[in-house]
């Protein structure tokens, strides 16, 4: 066997184990990251959805009880604005 057969086996090897580990590596992506992605994804909708439903939730909260309450809503807001203004000098 001469060099250049060697060469040449050695090259259709090293193609053979590429191949091989392009295609384990297909078969992880699609059996296993793939859906661990997807249930991530699912996941983080899910959370940011709730978050967003609370807020809003929290939101109209607070509208009802200045609505139902302004005086006191404008003293806590006056007393809150006098502390930041303290605050940031």
């Amino acid at each position: 066997m001469t060099v250049s057969d060697k060469t040449k086996e050695a090259v259709q090897d090293t193609q053979e184990q590429l191949q091989s580990l392009r295609a384990m590596v297909e078969q992880l992506l699609n059996e296993r990251v793939t859906p661990a992605l997807a249930d991530a994804a699912g996941k983080a909708e899910t959370a940011v959805s709730s978050a967003r439903d609370m807020t809003n939730t929290q939101v109209a909260n607070v509208s009802d009880k200045v609505r139902h309450q302004p005086l006191i809503a404008i003293a806590i807001s006056t007393v809150v604005g006098y502390l930041l203004g303290r605050i940031s000098r």
